[in-house]
């Protein structure tokens, strides 16, 4: 008995392992009937997308793009969105078949919200001007699973490992605020495809955290996600400082998204971004973007790149204009005094009220075509403010110059808390060295950088006595509509009548390229 007992406990043993395994689902292979043909392949696509590619400085490679995605057949058209570049992205873009716009305002988002609303096709594909190396059919393979009705976004998934600021920053963040979406091989890929009407009604953000942002906001309206694999591609990498200002961005969009579905609680995150913003204001940061250029442009914005004043046109749209009236150029203060009592006045202002109002400031015509010339004759363009960064960056974006440099107020979940941080390029770098606040000490610190080659030239534009020392410390001395008629004679600068006669002075000073 013992011994029957141990044999049947011995077949028990060998025979469960085999009874599991089998009970276990596996890929089930398609019927097949003697002699019976292959599966048919899926039908080729007919026109249905719209392809938008923004674009800034892709000379190189867009001609070449352009072709490419009108070789696919689901392209039913493509919109190249260019970003005021200074190179022949736009003409090359349009010779290779593209309709071609320029964006509203500089940014990666800002570009793709253009292209969408001209979009006439009910599926939007949105492509890099830089890439290559793709295999043919990627605008079908991206369409398929929103013709097929399975999806209504499609990330595409490629060959090439994701970078660093993906690996580091974006992928970790979304496993631990958005699990559900931590399976996108890559999450920040500007590669995507979308049902039209459910694009039209995402919020894009301005810079490097659109596609994050996209990915995001597409799952929390209920979208249907996929992702579909492309293949291998080649695609510009980004410097190294570029990564930094993306992380930067990349994660607050993400904390953004995740206090917004109730998944963050920690309000000191927001102000710990609020600083790394206000990084980008400072002239360390802007100094490492110089890259080779020997001549520098600043141009002074209330008055000169704006006929207002930011200052009234905020006192007007929150109701303080009495009270600004007494404080604004006032002989008995100082000027940082000055700077400082009238940001006390926008305490408790919510920041979309500055950054409305900054959007909708008048720009002076003829300044964007100026700035992108000079840009083109190999200046470094840049906007130097009084007034207050959340705004001059964002005027700073609307004329396509380099860089911004202004005074920082203090921002408590996004709410104005009425303190003003003076920045430091406007500060004398020694003691006794000129006025102790002054738009001349931005210059100097530009003509003091070490970086080589050294900067050859610099060029001013303004239009009042606050201008007056930075003027002077230029090589070439530009006034518009100056304030004061003493201006154009103590600076010995140039009248200008418009900005178009500043392109001009590009020929009159022998600057190579500006023919």
């Amino acid at each position: 008995m013992n011994a029957l007992l141990a044999y049947l406990m011995q077949w028990l043993r060998r025979w469960w392992p085999l009874r599991e395994r089998a009970a276990r689902p596996g890929p089930t292979p398609p019927p097949r009937l003697a002699g019976a043909a292959a599966p048919a392949l899926p039908a080729p696509l007919v026109a249905c997308a719209s392809v938008v590619i923004p674009a800034l400085n892709e000379a190189r490679r867009i001609a070449d793009v352009v072709r490419y995605v009108l070789s696919d057949p689901a392209t039913a058209e493509v919109i190249v969105v260019d970003d005021s570049s200074i190179d022949d992205t736009a003409a090359l873009a349009a010779r290779a078949g593209a309709q071609v716009i320029t964006s509203t305002m500089l940014g990666k988002g800002a570009s793709m919200r253009d292209g969408l609303l001209i979009a006439q096709c009910a599926l939007v594909v949105y492509l890099d001007g830089d890439l290559a190396g793709l295999r043919p059919g990627v605008v079908s393979a991206l369409c398929r699973p929103l013709v097929d009705d399975e999806a209504d976004f499609v990330k595409a998934r490629f060959g090439r490992a994701g970078g660093r600021v993906t690996e580091l920053t974006a992928k970790p963040m979304l496993k631990v605020f958005f699990p559900e979406l931590a399976r996108f091989a890559q999450p920040l890929g500007g590669i995507v495809a979308g049902r039209t009407a459910l694009l039209r009604s995402l919020e894009f953000e301005d810079a490097y955290g659109v596609d994050i942002g996209l990915l995001i906001d597409a799952h929390r309206a209920g979208a249907r996600l996929a992702e579909v694999d492309i293949g291998s591609l080649e695609h510009d990498s980004q410097p190294l400082l570029d990564l930094t200002a993306m992380a930067n961005e990349v994660s607050r969009v993400i904390y953004a998204r995740a206090r917004a579905v109730g998944r963050l609680h920690v309000e000191q995150v927001s102000a710990m971004y609020e600083t790394q913003r206000q990084a980008t204001a400072t002239i360390e940061y802007i100094l490492t973007r110089r890259r080779q250029r020997t001549r520098l442009l600043l141009l002074d914005m209330d008055g000169t790149v704006t006929p207002g004043r930011y200052v009234q046109a905020l006192a007007h749209a929150t109701h303080l204009e009495r009270a600004l009236a007494g404080l604004l150029d006032n002989a008995n203060v100082d000027a940082s005094t000055r700077s400082e009592r009238i940001a006390a006045l926008f305490k408790f202002i919510h920041r979309r009220q500055f950054e409305a109002v900054a959007h909708a400031i008048e720009i002076r015509p003829g300044v964007v075509e100026c700035v992108n010339r000079m840009r083109r004759a190999g200046f470094m363009v840049g906007l130097v403010s009084d007034s207050y960064f959340v705004a001059a960056e964002i005027v700073r974006r609307r004329i396509f110059a380099d860089f911004a440099l202004a005074h920082t107020l203090q921002f408590e979940g996004d709410v104005c808390t009425g303190d003003l941080r003076i920045n430091p390029a406007f500060l004398p770098a020694h003691p006794q060295r000129g006025p102790a606040l002054c738009k001349s000490h931005v210059l100097r610190r530009f003509r003091d950088d070490d970086a080589q080659p050294a900067l050859a030239e610099v060029w001013a534009v303004g239009d009042n006595l606050n201008d007056l020392a930075m003027l002077r410390a230029a090589d070439r001395a530009f006034v518009i509509e100056p304030k004061s008629p003493t201006l154009a004679r103590d600076a010995a600068a140039v009248t200008l009548a418009r900005f178009h006669d500043l392109s001009a002075q590009l020929v009159t000073a022998g600057v190579p390229g500006s023919t």
